[in-house]
Parts: C-alpha cells; structure tokens; sequence
C-alpha cells in the first residue's frame, strides 16, 4: 500500500510535473510474470525515476545500512525503504549475498518484478563496470527474462556526493528481453554465470552508451581514492621539500656575500650618481 502511495500520490507525481522522465521500450516489459530487470547505476535517484515509466510494481535491493542503522534515524530508513519496495543487500558478497538472492527468487516466484543493479553499487565517474554473477543465478533458478535497461541523466539531476544537481529529463530506455532457457541445469557452472552476465551487461552498455570498464565497479573505486590520496599526499610532500629547501638555502647565506655586497654598492653609486646634479646646482647657485 505504502508504494503504491508513494508512486502515484505523494513521490510519483512531484517527480512526473518536475523532471518529466521519459521512457523508450516499455513494450519490452512483460505485463504480467517475473522477470529481472537489470540496469546500470548511476544515481541513488535510479530507483526512483524507473519504476515512475511503467505500470506495474518494481522491487529493488538496496544497501544493508539502509535497514540496520540503529536509532531513530535507521527506524526511518528502515521503513520508508521497505515501504517502497526495497529489500537489503549484503555488499561484502559470498554467503553475506544469499539472503538477497534468495529474497529476489522468492519475489520472482511471486509473478513479481525484481530489479538489480549487476554492478553491485554506484558508478563514480559515469563508466559502466563489471557485473557481478547473481543475476545470472536468480535468471537461471528462477526460469525468468531479464529485461537490461539503461537510466539516463540521473547522475545530472543527482550526481554521486550530492543531493542535487542539475535540470535535465531522466531517461529510460528498456531493452529486449533476453532468454537464457538454454543455460538451464547449469546455474552453478561459474563460467555459464559469467557468460551471461557478460551478455547482460554488453545489451546495458548498448542501451546506455556508457563506455565499459572490466573491472569491479568498488575496486574501480577504492582504486581512484587510493590515487587521490596518494596525489594529494604528494604534491604536500612536494611542497614542503620545497619549503625545506628554501629554508636551507637562506639559512646557509652569508651575510657578506659578494653577490649582496656587489648589488649594494651598485645601488650607492646610483644613488650618488642622482644626487650629484643636485650638488653642483647648489654650488652654483652658491657662486
């Protein structure tokens, strides 16, 4: 009740008369059935713009933090986002993944729309990374499609960091449902599960016309911290063996140096030198 609340009452409708997000393929998501829908991830503001482009009910998997959070703030998290939809999601992976999997297959089950981010989080810097297998598990124990997808310009009206940004329309674009009935049996097969994934996220890369990293989307990031900060932590150290050296050398000056004796007594010549029309007008004026 809260979602549909959400969606076509107090949410759904702000966001419609503001940003006025549009979408493209709609045909392509089955009225009826489980099916995953697969997108890529470039704004906390995904999951709201999507579901806002088509009828039926989408539930998500977001972050554990948002439902574990102690205090009256996490009891706020917790319900608005079970409230609309979402269901936690261990990020650390292995076995801490299988409470989502299996909470996707049991929606799934249910005639249900699951939507995932394969990526598994956030991109920082507008590229599409790496997915991760489990949707191409919950497509094959599930016997469902998976409908690949691609949210536009929400890293513009909400960009990584900030709560704001922007004016531009979000834009929706769902691609052709994919059948991996083929790959049936072989749901525990690791190179099965990384072929499709693969082809999951090529037909994402197509529809979004993202360029595409090889690599883990939070290794990509920890990587990029990691350079800043040692940038940072260098260009200090730069800076103060600069300072240091400075420092050095004026201490190491002498005080009679020819170089400042030199300049000196070039400056007292000039001086003379100015004054002396000076002198002799007075003499002058003397005779």
């Amino acid at each position: 009740m809260f979602y549909w609340l959400l969606k076509w009452v107090f949410v759904g409708p702000v966001l419609k008369l503001i940003f006025r997000p549009y979408a493209e393929g709609t045909e392509n998501v089955p009225e009826q059935g489980g099916a995953i829908l697969a997108s890529n991830h470039l704004s906390y503001s995904d999951w709201l713009f999507m579901p806002l482009t088509i009828p039926r009910r989408v539930t998500f998997v977001a972050k554990a933090e948002y439902f574990t959070t102690p205090g009256l703030k996490g009891w706020l998290q917790k319900t608005f986002f079970s409230g609309a939809g979402q269901v936690p999601l261990d990020r650390s992976g292995g076995r801490a993944s299988e409470g989502a999997i299996n909470t996707g297959l049991r929606i799934l089950a249910n005639g249900d729309l699951f939507g995932i981010y394969p990526e598994g989080t956030r991109s920082h810097d507008g590229r599409l990374y790496r997915g991760k297998t489990g949707v191409a598990r919950m497509a094959l124990e599930a016997k469902v499609p998976v409908i690949p997808l691609a949210v536009i310009g929400t890293d513009v009206v909400a960009p990584p960091g900030k709560i704001f940004g922007r004016y531009t329309r979000p834009h929706v674009c769902f691609g052709r449902p994919l059948d991996f009935s083929r790959y049936e049996g072989m749901e525990s097969d690791r190179y099965v599960l990384r072929s499709i994934t693969d082809e999951i996220m090529y037909e994402i890369m197509e529809l979004s016309g993202q360029e595409y990293v090889d690599i883990y989307s939070a290794k990509a990031k920890l990587d990029a911290q990691r350079l800043a900060k040692e940038t940072k932590a260098g260009a200090k150290a730069e800076t103060k063996q600069v300072e240091l050296a400075a420092a050095q050398a004026e201490a190491t000056m002498p005080d009679d140096d020819p170089a400042s004796v030199a300049i000196d007594a070039d400056e007292d010549l000039m001086a003379d030198d100015h004054a002396m029309p000076a002198r002799e007008k007075d003499s002058g004026s003397a005779a």
